[in-house]
């Protein structure tokens, strides 16, 4: 039989089972987009910049049974992408990209976006294609899904010359798709050790990343059983809820909430499942770590890379943790532990809340009695998205997530303007759920122009902008050792006038009074369908946790003069101005 290259494609994506791509049209994907705009299952949605058409396709696959697909041009199209391409791969999310390509029938060079793209990509994806005939396009496609989604996932990469999709080539059959998972069989002997280590602990932990993010069930039950704390990392924030009586907070030690430090003060062995140990989550490698650490991945090349473990587990989270908990027993002392261990956690959570609650006395928004509010009047299915920024760590410190997947974020790679396109993202692919997003004022800048985007489809989201006029992480960050700010100050902005522009309703929310009103308002008007941005007159006076924590962390690893160097510099600029 004859298929055009398109009309392949198209097929194998439906096989896959993607419900939309993201991207725009060009001269070397038209016919990509006609055979699109006739599939019953996907719907092809028009971006306003390729980054934005990333972080949607990413936020699909955080939030939703789909994998997150883009169809882009070459060349531009690939290089406004790779952002949000780069936040997949280091964050181990699943993106299949799907690019047009020049032609390979006409023996021309300098053609038009003649780039070799699989160069370019080389680091930030797990495999790259580029097809040269019809037979290769649906089996590229199907393996490209697979490893996508299988060990640690990230994003994929199939180029599709032009000439491919325009014209037709002769094939033997549309080969059905045919996906069984496979998972690694961890180490009997493994699992013996760390079960042996767990129960003769007077004080273990529980340390969960986003690799855990599909075991919450069985996360609950070994913590329970052996009345654990638990901590996640940043990007693991909603793996376990924010509502259990043993959760903690993010991190351990003294850049995390005081519930973690307190809580793990004494742990004496660490069963990490799904976390990598990177920068954030550690706080810039500040976490301290018993000797006795378990460490569960379902990729092995993370074991021992900045902290060394006594038993590393190969295997998927859940079976690693089902089978760990058919070892263990109820220590004698987990009834009397558990019961002081909930009563701290319970303790240390309502002294900060009271703290921050006590923090605010300039008139403008205290981000304590935002996101409480915030939380009461969502839904527990709802969807939040956050930017990177100051903002992004006040919502870790203050924001109880209560369902896996239902926090989103940019963390390994940390890229800026990730909130409104994925807000956008995981309202496409769960349209049944409230959404919303919290970015920085510096963040919303680079894609708040998406919301045209949402306005155009009727995507009933709410941007809440934390305004201040800073990029307040890096401003505060400068203040100690500089003692002055750099570059991190932002020009005047006028969002409702970017509302205007998008056709977005705007809200101001200018003091603690307006908090509750003003979140009613705009939720109630989400649910219509229309776009929502919230001006929040942010108070960033008091620094989180974190931000103190990393800072005296770095500046503790200096060496002495140039400690002192630092130290010195920063008190004369602040006498002399």
């Amino acid at each position: 039989m004859k298929k055009t290259g398109s009309q392949l494609a198209v097929f194998a994506l439906e096989q896959i089972g993607v419900t939309h791509t993201f991207g725009i049209p060009g001269v070397h994907n038209t016919e990509l987009y006609d055979e699109l705009n006739k599939s019953a299952q996907i719907e092809p949605v028009l971006v306003t910049h390729e980054c934005g058409g990333a972080f949607m396709a990413d936020a699909i696959s955080r939030t939703s049974n789909s994998v997150g697909c883009m169809v882009i041009v070459p060349a531009a199209g690939l290089t406004h992408a790779m952002s949000g391409i780069g936040e997949a791969y280091l964050d181990g999310i699943p993106m299949l990209i799907i690019s047009g390509g020049i032609r390979t029938d006409t023996g021309k060079a300098y053609q038009l976006h003649d780039i070799e793209q699989q160069k370019i990509l080389a680091g930030i994806t797990k495999k790259s294609w580029k097809v040269e005939t019809h037979k290769e396009i649906i089996p590229a496609i199907y393996e490209a899904y697979k490893i996508a989604v299988c060990g640690e996932p990230g994003p994929v990469f199939v180029e599709i010359p032009v000439n491919l999709q325009l014209f037709r080539g002769e094939i033997d059959e549309l080969p059905e798709f045919r996906f069984s998972r496979s998972i690694p069989e961890p180490e009997e002997s493994d699992i013996r050790q760390a079960a042996n280590l767990l129960m003769e602990a007077k004080n273990p932990g529980l340390f969960l990343g986003w690799g855990a993010a599909d075991a919450m069930n069985q996360s609950k039950n070994i913590a329970e059983l052996l009345e654990m704390p638990v901590a996640t990392t940043l990007q693991g924030l909603s793996v376990f809820p924010g509502n259990h009586p043993l959760h903690t907070g993010m991190g351990i030690g003294s850049y995390a909430v005081p519930a973690s430090e307190n809580a793990f003060e004494e742990c004496d062995c660490l069963l990490a499942v799904g976390a990598r140990f990177g920068e954030i989550p550690t706080g810039s490698f500040g976490m301290k770590v018993p000797e006795n650490l378990i460490h569960v991945d379902i990729n092995p090349e993370v074991f021992n890379k900045n902290y060394p473990a006594k038993v590393t587990i190969h295997g998927d989270s859940a079976d690693v943790l089902n089978r760990l908990i058919k070892l263990l027993e109820r220590p004698e002392t987990a009834d009397e532990r558990g019961k002081r261990l909930r009563a701290l956690i319970k303790k240390s959570k309502d002294d900060y809340f009271t703290e921050w609650e006590k923090a605010s006395n300039d008139g403008r928004v205290n981000p304590a009695l935002f996101f409480r509010e915030l939380r009461k009047q969502l839904d527990d299915e709802a969807i939040v998205t956050v930017d990177d920024g100051n903002h992004t760590f006040l919502a870790a410190e203050l924001f109880e997530v209560r369902k896996s997947r239902h926090f989103i974020c940019p963390t390994d790679f940390n890229c800026m303007g990730y909130c409104v396109p994925a807000a956008i993202g995981a309202k496409i692919g769960s349209p049944g759920k409230q959404v919303v997003g919290i970015a920085g004022d510096g963040a919303f800048l680079m894609t708040g122009m998406e919301l045209i985007t949402a306005k155009t489809r009727n995507i009933g989201v709410v941007i809440f902008v934390f305004h201040d006029g800073e990029l307040s992480q890096i401003s505060q960050s400068q203040e100690i050792p500089y003692s002055r700010k750099v570059c991190t100050k932002l020009g005047e902005m006028n969002f409702e006038g970017m509302a205007l522009a998008t056709g977005s309703r705007y809200f101001k929310m200018k003091n603690n009074e307006e908090i509750a009103d003003v979140i009613s308002k705009a939720l109630r008007t989400a649910e219509k369908g229309e776009p929502v941005i919230v001006d929040v007159n942010i108070d960033y006076s008091k620094r989180t946790r974190f931000t103190k924590g990393i800072v005296k962390t770095n500046l503790g690893r200096f060496p002495f003069n140039e400690k002192a160097r630092f130290i010195g510099r920063a008190l004369k600029r602040k006498i002399t101005g």
